[in-house]
């Protein structure tokens, strides 16, 4: 039972002594298919549930999601600082990608008012699904490299899976706004992690956001058109977060502008006594 446990949680200076079933195998696909429909799943249910509830009630839902992606990557975090026996070795897990800016904003949407609450509930749900895709099944970064059934890709497997459910659990239950004034804090709130992304690449050998290289994931297409260029290749992957905001704002707004538009001309159904 110590060596399963070992072997789980990678423990040692061995790590993980298991060969990685690899990214794209059945296995990871497999793995990664049923945390999205948990997902897909229970964003349904809850945000049905809730759409027709007061802001205060929808409001709960965020908060559990607030407490428990925050309290799966603290858990992961003290575990790499107890396995590596020095404090330095935080700065290998520093919540500086583009999913972990979830650990942020979910918390924000879920605790916070005004202005700085619709900005964070439209920036959960416009990077949400994504980093959900992206930390699963395009994750080559992570199945290549561990074993599927892993502390390191359960727990990242989980907190990208939050991530997906808060995003469609704010649309299905009716909290996005996606009002045109707070695009400026979205791009400021990633803008903001990408410069400390950045300085965190340069002094370490890390690749925050993704902002060096592609390891083994779809920015990969981009590292390779630009020939690794150094600094055509982060600009270029600031470019595509800048218009992926807008693109997904502006379809956002068309969808709901016309289902609107359809609702209101729609006739009301004859009462009968």
């Amino acid at each position: 039972m110590r060596e399963i446990i070992r072997e789980f949680f990678g423990f040692g200076e061995l790590g993980y002594t298991r060969e990685p079933e690899g990214y794209m195998s059945w296995q990871h696909l497999t793995f990664v298919t049923v945390l999205m429909v948990i997902m897909v799943g229970l964003a349904v249910y809850f945000g049905l549930k809730y759409k027709h509830s007061t802001d205060s009630e929808k409001n709960k839902v965020l908060i559990w999601a607030a407490i428990l992606i925050d309290g799966f990557e603290l858990v992961k975090i003290v575990l790499h600082l107890i396995d590596s026996d020095s404090f330095l070795a935080i700065f290998d897990v520093l919540p500086l990608f583009l999913c972990s800016i979830q650990l942020i904003t979910i918390p924000l949407a879920a605790f916070t008012t005004g202005r700085m609450k619709e900005a964070s509930l439209d920036f959960v749900s416009i990077f949400g699904v994504l980093g959900a895709v992206l930390g699963t099944y395009l994750a080559g970064n992570n199945y290549a490299a561990y074993p599927v059934i892993s502390f390191t890709n359960v727990v990242s497997g989980i907190t990208h899976s939050i991530s997906g459910f808060a995003a469609l659990y704010i649309i299905i239950s009716g909290m996005a706004s996606m009002k045109k004034k707070n695009i400026p804090i979205t791009y400021a709130i990633l803008t903001g992690f990408a410069v400390l992304a950045y300085i965190a690449n340069v002094f370490g050998d890390y690749n925050y956001m993704f902002l060096v290289r592609g390891d083994g994931t779809p920015y990969d297409l981009l590292y390779s058109l630009v020939g690794g260029n150094a600094v055509l290749y982060p600009i270029g992957v600031m470019l595509l977060f800048f218009i992926y905001i807008l693109a997904f704002n502006l379809i956002f707004t068309d969808i709901r502008t016309k289902a609107g538009k359809k609702a209101a001309t729609e006739p009301e159904e004859a009462v009968t006594v």
